[in-house]
């Protein structure tokens, strides 16, 4: 890859001086720590807020397609940088900006599929081993544990979006959320 055009960087709120080199560690750095909610939830949960973000560039390859001048826009854009477009807006994802590590990593998310045994008790208590959709009395080995906002799409384990299911329920319902 060649130098990093300036107006990349600019774009991205750097200091135009930067060196490549520690411009790809800064924008490396970010990446391994954020993950866009849109790659999890499928679809952008930030909406028209995303607008007020700068607009991902095009490269001068693109803006020849799309008959624009394509001196205005640089030579190429690094795919790490290409990555932070938001997919359906086109501007730099928001979380790009103003994700901390500890909140905007997949990993994390991904924990949110383990219910602890304290919840599942108390859970099959309140509901009383009944499926909260078909309302069939389960025994004890029938009881599943349903996500009612599935953890696909931001649901926590947490007490309140947790309820009991049949196997069957639970299997119809898969990663819908139910009204």
């Amino acid at each position: 890859m060649g130098k990093i055009d300036i107006r990349v960087k600019e774009l991205l709120r750097f200091d135009p001086e930067i060196s490549d080199k520690e411009f790809m560690k800064s924008i490396k750095a970010i990446i391994r720590h954020v993950c866009k909610p849109c790659w999890e939830i499928k679809y952008c949960p930030y909406g028209p807020f995303v607008e007020e973000f700068p607009l991902m560039l095009l490269t001068s390859a693109e803006a020849k397609d799309e008959d624009l001048d394509p001196e205005d826009f640089p030579e190429e854009i690094p795919e790490e940088v290409r990555i932070m477009a938001c997919d359906v807006f086109g501007h730099v994802c928001p979380v790009f900006f103003v994700s901390e590590g500890v909140t905007e990593t997949a990993e994390p998310r991904r924990r949110g599929r383990f219910i602890p045994a304290y919840v599942k008790i108390r859970v099959a208590r309140r509901d009383e081993n009944t499926c909260q959709i078909c309302s069939k009395h389960l025994k004890d080995c029938e009881i599943e544990f349903d996500h009612i906002i599935p953890v696909s799409k931001a649901g926590s384990s947490e007490e309140s979006n947790i309820q009991v299911t049949c196997f069957k329920c639970n299997r119809d319902k898969s990663d819908k959320i139910e009204i």
